[in-house]
């Protein structure tokens, strides 16, 4: 008899479709505050890398851990906690809790709670009594070494989560997936790079990703190395490789940026980039374009291991742009640099306020000067139509300014 092989470590869960990762630290997540961090720092939980554990190494405090620990809790139960500021506002769809290298240390259960803040509050104002938290995923059993994958159904649009353990123990790394939901007036009166996580940016298809995936083609990061950015293999046929990236909000596109960096001998020869409202991708990426599709980029050479900064020809407003990368190679980033369109913006700005939970959309009101009576009732009004007139106190803010009513 052949013996049953040893079980694998359980695979990293990642986000569905359309989604990612709200928490991350290359979108500007962190960890706020925790209630104790005696024999892991908080911070690990956002670092974006596996937990990567190293037996036998110690300090004055014990062994060296890769993940957030605390203390024991003696005399009776108890809980600790750890507040996140998400990088990009959004929807959260389900929580990766990876106890991964936490055995007989790990908590026994977890919760998760979640509020809405306007601006940037600190760890007072958040443990503060005016600070609503609201549960999202009620107590749940923990395994050990182990990613546990808790879905939440809600659909309103959080700033802020905190993981809660009982009664205390190690969590190795947090991943918060959903869809993001930035808060569109940001983005008014100035340009931005629409392709971009932190608005809201997908890579939604490629044609090949053999050694580095297009997924990290508009990360709002640098690339420190090879490893970081989308490289495909060899062609050996006449065709061409592509990546599709679904904009954040659609937009009029002014700048193009290629960034080939680390590519000294396999970046790509050439690019060209076409924009579309549909994204409806044609042929089998030897070269076809979108439907509906304008030219912002013609055929243009590229550099090994330099950043271009390269003007888009004119066009109308597009949702999606497809790069064609000729023949093949390594490109590290992308930038698809524009102004958001003024109907996306409306649409953005409405679609944002009706996920917004009562306390942010109090605080959103309250900061433009709007009267608490008037405050309650636009609040309680919800949701307002996507198309049409809105209130006149809403309209700079779910429009954008210098919009019709």
């Amino acid at each position: 008899m052949t013996a049953n092989p040893t079980p694998g470590p359980t695979p990293a869960p990642g986000p569905a479709a359309g989604e990612c990762d709200l928490a991350s630290r290359w979108v500007g997540g962190t960890v706020v505050a925790a209630s104790d961090e005696s024999f892991g720092e908080k911070e690990h939980l956002l670092d974006p890398g596996p937990c990567n554990p190293q037996p036998g190494r110690y300090g004055p405090r014990g062994e060296l851990v890769d993940g957030w620990e605390t203390r024991r809790r003696r005399g009776g139960p108890g809980e600790d906690w750890a507040m996140v500021r998400l990088g990009v506002q959004g929807v959260v769809t389900a929580v990766d809790v990876d106890t991964t290298s936490f055995t007989g240390n790990h908590p026994v259960t977890c919760r998760i709670e979640a509020t809405g803040c306007e601006g940037y509050p600190g760890p007072a104002t958040l443990l503060g009594r005016t600070v609503r938290w609201e549960t999202l995923v009620a107590d749940r059993e923990l395994g050990g070494d182990a990613h546990n994958l808790l879905p939440v159904a809600d659909e309103r649009c959080w700033t802020h989560l905190r993981l809660v353990i009982a009664p205390d123990g190690g969590v190795a790394r947090l991943r918060v997936y959903g869809r993001a939901l930035p808060d569109p007036r940001k983005f008014d009166g100035v340009s931005v790079d629409l392709a971009s996580w932190r608005t809201g940016g997908l890579v939604v298809a490629s044609s090949d990703d053999f050694y580095g995936s297009a997924q990290v083609l508009n990360r709002p990061d640098q690339a420190r190395n090879m490893g970081e950015g989308w490289e495909t293999r060899r062609r050996r046929d006449t065709g061409n490789d592509w990546a599709l990236i679904r904009l954040g909000y659609a937009g009029v596109v002014s700048r193009l940026s290629f960034d080939t960096s680390f590519y000294r001998y396999n970046a790509s020869e050439a690019v060209s980039v076409t924009g579309s409202s549909t994204g409806d991708v044609t042929g089998d990426g030897s070269g076809g374009g979108t439907g509906g599709s304008v030219l912002l980029l013609a055929r243009t050479e590229l550099q090994p291991d330099t950043f271009h900064d390269l003007a888009a020809g004119p066009a109308s407003a597009v949702r999606f742009v497809r790069v064609d990368a000729y023949p093949d190679g390594g490109i590290s980033r992308i930038r698809v640099v524009g102004h958001v369109d003024r109907v996306a913006r409306a649409h953005a700005g409405r679609q944002w306020w009706n996920a917004l939970p009562e306390q942010h959309a109090e605080q959103v009101l309250a900061a433009a000067g709007v009267p608490a009576a008037a405050t309650t009732v636009l609040v309680g009004d919800r949701p307002v139509a996507m198309e049409g007139p809105v209130p006149a106190p809403l309209s700079a803010q779910l429009d954008g300014p210098d919009q019709p009513n």
